[in-house]
């Protein structure tokens, strides 16, 4: 995840700049179960409203997390599916608060209803995730089921309601990136408190429509536009943070970004993004699936690196005899192709491996969705690089 607003408050509040640390242990996005109400285009799961057998018990979920605890896992994000379909679901997180687990909720927000709402609120979980894809119609199309979108929104109401800190999750396409002034609008009005704009990453169902991935011009254009938005809520002092995930080039983009608005403060910048060091897929972000399997991340569902009824999760995650995760922990990994030669590495860290290996069978060649030119990524100083300027009103769509 890349903390877009984070970074620019670093042009406001420079804070200094110093070596990169990780966490003591990954935080671990953990699907409880695969079932889901919803069938959503770009699903990595390939969830359906059916029972998956095989998934982990009750107790066998708890014994994991006190493997987790004693790993120094720092959080835990409960998704699915659709983790309120979990019957145990409010029993897993009283106990991951009680361990004092940072603990997070991934929802598509159609089943919080007034009662789901209120054992969320009694829980105390630290953050709520409500996935939305549009407006309306849009979001009912990505769904893939009508009146998805009005029950989704009377969740985050619900939720907001009672004093929980609930974020949005926008996944851009070619079929919705219009939309997302309207949905950034939507998350102010109804007192969000984040906005995270997500790449398509080519996996389960995104894999399937990948056809449908924002092309270069439109990620340009629409990153643009995000800045822009995102700088504009700070200097106003909103409490809104935008953050971006799936395509570590952000970080570089914001860096151009910089150059052209704020040119004496790009070099603090540059070196804070490189401090952050972009793609921790294998270090620190991990993945547990319904049935045990442990992921680098949520797109790896397609590699399993070992199941925690097998063995503890340490024990899986440290193993560097795993070639995925030799490669994933290396510093600085390598990486072939443009991403392997770019100017910019230290920053990004290569971006995402999923699609790499979805492309080109090959986990460590370059990213296909890395929106950069060969131009950009050659120039050490990129000082040729002029202002963009912002191409509309607030909350009016980018324009190509």
């Amino acid at each position: 995840m890349f903390r877009l607003t984070e970074m620019l408050r670093e042009l406001r509040d420079p804070s200094p700049v110093g070596p990169r640390r990780d966490p003591p242990g990954p935080v671990v996005i953990w699907n409880l179960i695969r079932r889901c109400n919803l069938k959503c285009k770009h699903c990595y799961s390939i969830s359906a409203d059916v029972d998956f057998p095989g998934e982990l018990s009750t107790d066998e979920v708890f014994a994991v997390m006190d493997e987790l605890k004693r790993f120094r896992v720092p959080a835990l994000i409960l998704s699915g599916g659709e983790p309120l379909l979990r019957p145990d679901i409010f029993d897993v997180s009283r106990r991951a608060k009680a361990m004092r687990f940072y603990t997070a909720l991934s929802s598509n927000g159609a089943l919080i209803d007034e009662t789901a709402a209120d054992q969320i609120a009694e829980i105390g979980y630290d953050y709520v995730g409500v996935s939305l894809d549009g407006i309306g119609a849009t979001h009912d199309r990505f769904r893939g089921q009508t009146g998805s979108f009005d029950a989704a929104l009377a969740g985050v109401r619900a939720c907001v309601a009672r004093g929980i800190k609930v974020g949005l999750r926008f996944t851009m396409t070619l079929d919705n990136f219009r939309e997302l002034p309207r949905v950034i609008a939507l998350a102010e009005t109804e007192g969000v408190k984040k906005f995270y704009l997500s790449h398509l990453v080519y996996a389960g169902r995104g894999n399937k429509n990948r056809g449908d991935d924002a092309n270069w011009t439109v990620t340009r254009e629409t990153m643009d536009f995000l800045i822009d938005t995102a700088w504009q809520a700070l200097e106003r002092g909103d409490d809104l943070d935008f953050v971006t995930g799936n395509n570590d080039a952000d970080a570089v983009w914001l860096y151009f970004w910089t150059l052209g608005r704020f040119p004496d403060r790009a070099a603090h910048l540059r070196g804070k993004l490189a401090q952050w060091g972009g793609n921790s897929s294998g270090v620190n972000v991990a993945n547990i699936d319904n049935l045990g399997n442990v992921h680098p991340d949520t797109m790896w569902w397609s590699y399993s690196l070992g199941n925690v009824r097998e063995r503890a999760f340490s024990q899986i995650w440290t193993d560097v005899s795993d070639p995925i995760m030799a490669g994933l922990k290396q510093r600085p990994r390598k990486i072939s192709g443009r991403c392997g030669s770019c100017a910019f590495f230290d920053i990004c860290g290569g971006n995402t491996r999923v699609r790499a290996l979805q492309l080109s069978g090959d986990a460590f060649a370059e990213d296909p969705a890395c929106y950069l030119t060969d131009q950009e990524i050659g120039a050490p100083a990129a000082d040729r690089l002029t202002l963009r300027p912002f191409r509309g009103t607030r909350h009016e769509a980018p324009r190509l």
